[in-house]
C-alpha cells in the first residue's frame, strides 16, 4: 500500500523546446519587419540626400532654420539663411528640403 504512493506519475511527452520558443521568434521578426527595417531605410535615403547636397538646394536645419545651400564641403555646409547673412552647419544637421516640408 505504501508503494502506491511513492509511484512517479505516469510521464507525458516532453514539449518540443522549438514550440516554448516560436512566440518570441516571431515577436523578433514583427520587430524587424514593422520597426527595425523601416528606420535603417529611412536613415539610408537620409544620407543619400545629405550626399547629393548642391548649391541652391533649399534645406531645413535639425534646429528648424531654413535656408539655401551656398557651397557644399565634405562635412560642412555653408547655409544662407538671409541676404548676406551666411552659416556654417555639418551635413548631420540637415533633415529635409523645402519641398517635403511644405507638401499638403
Amino acid at each position: 500500500m505504501y508503494s502506491l504512493f511513492l509511484s512517479l506519475p505516469p510521464q507525458a511527452d516532453a514539449p518540443n523546446p522549438l514550440m516554448s520558443l516560436l512566440p518570441f521568434l516571431l515577436i523578433i521578426v514583427v520587430f524587424y519587419f514593422f520597426m527595425i527595417r523601416p528606420q535603417m531605410k529611412r536613415q539610408k535615403e537620409l544620407r543619400k540626400y545629405r550626399e547629393a547636397l548642391k548649391k541652391g538646394d533649399k534645406i531645413i536645419t535639425t534646429g528648424g532654420i531654413y535656408g539655401r545651400v551656398t557651397e557644399v564641403k565634405d562635412s560642412q555646409i555653408i547655409m544662407e539663411i538671409a541676404d548676406d547673412v551666411k552659416i556654417r552647419i555639418d551635413k548631420s544637421a540637415v533633415i529635409m528640403d523645402m519641398s517635403d516640408a511644405v507638401r499638403k
